[in-house]
Parts: structure tokens; C-alpha cells; sequence
């Protein structure tokens, strides 16, 4: 021929799969998992992952299969006012021991915060904290006895979420501040940008999907929906939950005690109270013991026909919630054979 790429053109007309590297020469199963490393080809191309490359590849919560879980079909570990610890502090109306980095590094991904202003006095978008008490008492304000700065807590969470990949974090707020007040604390600590936005009605994305597009932050709140704040989710409208601290284990149920309950997100609570009120420290032992939680969830699963989304206790070092959820993510229905204790 007279130009030799003349010959390199005409052989590759003659090859079906093309001639250039090695994309599209074979079609691959969609469901198969040719790199073996637990996503299907399908789903990898579809987010941009190379199906033949085990190396680019993403784990969510500890599995790749996770990755594929629609946000509502997982079970994460919930600590209830997580801020309210020894370690922050807070010496009454306390509810846990440990604080953000150890509940973070014991698998704890879903939090429960009140926000408040540092007092009646102090109400600037600079004095949001996190205070645990009746904000309707006439003596004390909440943060007089319980503050933990909310700029510096929520700074911490964005730095443990920059360091972790494919973790999907969760948010309920007892709000007493602005939304606007919330819009800059979330803004200035990094956390604004990661936020999803969840649409009532419409499907929840899979784990990984939210991993992968950086919106690994839901956030919900107890006031009514904001159209400025779209990612400041009603809580009880996208969600659900059971009563809360009752007295006697024996009255704890799967029933609905706030919010829609035809939703599929769901906070299954687990916490008694004592005789004072406040989260009671003896009994967390009981309420949280790896069989009891673990039979209470599956029963709940069963009654519900849907399974938990969060299971939040006081006390999480008591007992072994992060334990229970990870024996319920590795179940598929309420009736599957339950896994080896972890």
C-alpha cells in the first residue's frame, strides 16, 4: 500500500473488537464480578470503577457488597445525645462514657445531638453548642451543666470522614437554634458540602452511590421542612421512631412513636430511664447485652417487615451494639439464619 497506516486501518476494519487498548474487545457480564472484588461490572462502570482493575475498587462500612445497599436496607449503630459524655465533660445528664473518637473507631455512624445557644443570654451564630437538658426550665438553661462545642465536634466527624472512604454518616438534631445558625455551623466546619438531599417519596440511593458522589451526610432535624435548608431533613417525615425511655424493659415496643411510619428509614430506640429521669447506668448493661438487642431487633424487623435503620442506645460501651448491627447487615430478612456471634 502506499501509506503503511493505510494497512493498520483496513486490518482493524476486519477485527470485530476493535483495535485500540482493550475497552469494549470483550463484553463483560454485568453481573459477573471479573476483577473479584465483590461489585458487579455492571455497577462499576455505571460509577466509573474499572471492572477489571480489583485495585479500583470501593468498601462500604468495612464490605464492598455493602456498596450496593440502598441506604435503607442497613442497620448502622445510633448513640443517643452522643456529645454527653465523661470524656467531653459532662458530668450530669450524661449518657455515655466515651467520646466522638472512641464511638467513631468502635463503629458508631449515626449521632443524636442537641442544638442550643450557650445561654438566653448568648444566641450569635458563634455560641451554637451541644447541651443536653429541658430547654423549657425556668432555673437552669441546658448548657450551664452540659455544653460541648458544636464548631470543634462537628469539625472532628468531617476530619474522621475525610480519613474513611465509603462510610455514610447520619445526623438527628433536637434543634433549638436557626436553621440559619445551623447552615453556617455545618458551612464553617466542612460539613455542608457533604450533605444529601432526600426527596419524601422517592427511593433512597445505594451506600456506595452516596460514597462516590461525596454526599455521605443525612441530616435530619425536629422542625417542620425548610425550603432554604432542603438538606435539613423533617425527621418525621423522612423517618420514624419507636418510644423511648421507658421505665421497665419490658415496655419497650416496635410500635411508632413519632413520624410517618410507612417510611423505611427507622430508628428503633433502646434506652431505659431512671428513676430520676436521665439515662439510667446500671440497667444499659441489660437493654444492650449482645442476645437481648439482637432478639429485640429481629423481632422488631419481623413485626415492622422492615429492618431497623438505626438502633440507638446510652451507653454504647455497655453491651455490644456495633456488634448486633453487624450480625443484622449480614442477614437479609428477619428469618435468615443468624451468623456467628462477631
Amino acid at each position: 500500500m502506499k501509506h503503511p497506516w493505510m494497512a493498520v486501518l483496513v486490518g482493524c476494519s476486519l477485527i470485530s473488537s476493535g483495535c485500540f487498548g482493550t475497552e469494549g474487545s470483550t463484553e463483560l457480564d454485568p453481573y459477573a464480578d471479573d476483577d473479584g472484588d465483590g461489585l458487579p461490572n455492571g455497577w462499576e462502570r455505571e460509577h466509573g470503577l474499572d471492572p477489571l482493575n480489583a485495585s479500583d475498587s470501593l468498601l462500604c462500612h468495612g464490605k464492598a457488597e455493602y456498596c450496593l445497599r440502598s441506604y435503607d436496607n442497613f442497620t448502622f449503630p445510633e448513640t443517643h445525645n452522643s456529645f454527653a459524655t465523661i470524656e467531653d465533660g459532662v458530668w450530669m445528664a450524661m449518657n455515655h462514657k466515651t467520646a466522638l473518637q472512641a464511638q467513631w473507631d468502635g463503629g458508631i455512624r449515626a449521632y443524636m445531638l442537641d442544638t442550643h445557644h450557650l445561654s438566653k443570654d448568648d444566641t450569635s451564630v458563634e455560641d451554637v453548642r451541644f447541651c443536653h437538658g429541658d430547654p423549657d426550665s425556668t432555673l437552669w438553661h441546658p448548657c450551664i451543666y452540659s455544653e460541648v462545642d458544636a464548631y470543634s465536634w462537628l469539625r472532628h466527624l468531617n476530619s474522621l470522614m475525610n480519613n474513611s472512604s465509603g462510610d455514610v454518616v447520619s445526623l438527628l438534631l433536637e434543634n433549638y437554634v436557626p436553621g440559619e445558625h445551623l447552615e453556617v455551623l455545618f458551612n464553617q466546619t466542612g460539613m455542608l458540602d457533604r450533605t444529601f438531599v432526600h426527596t419524601p417519596g422517592e427511593p433512597w440511593p445505594s451506600i456506595g452511590e452516596m460514597a462516590l458522589s461525596g454526599t455521605d451526610l443525612v441530616v435530619y432535624w425536629d422542625y417542620q421542612y425548610d425550603e432554604r435548608y432542603p438538606w435539613l431533613h423533617h425527621a418525621w417525615t423522612h423517618s420514624w421512631d419507636t418510644p423511648y425511655g421507658e421505665d421497665e424493659q419490658d415496655d419497650m415496643s416496635c410500635r411508632v412513636g413519632r413520624g410517618d411510619g410507612v417510611q423505611p428509614v427507622w430508628h428503633l430506640n433502646n434506652w431505659l430511664s431512671s428513676v430520676f429521669g436521665l439515662a439510667d447506668p446500671v440497667r444499659a448493661q441489660e437493654v444492650n447485652d449482645y442476645d437481648t438487642l439482637l432478639e429485640r431487633a429481629l423481632g422488631c424487623w419481623e413485626e415492622v417487615d422492615d429492618r431497623p435503620t438505626f438502633i440507638a442506645v446510652d451507653y454504647w460501651e455497655d453491651g455490644e451494639i456495633t456488634n448486633v448491627t453487624i450480625s443484622l447487615n449480614k442477614m437479609g430478612n428477619w428469618s435468615s439464619e443468624v451468623p456467628p456471634h462477631p
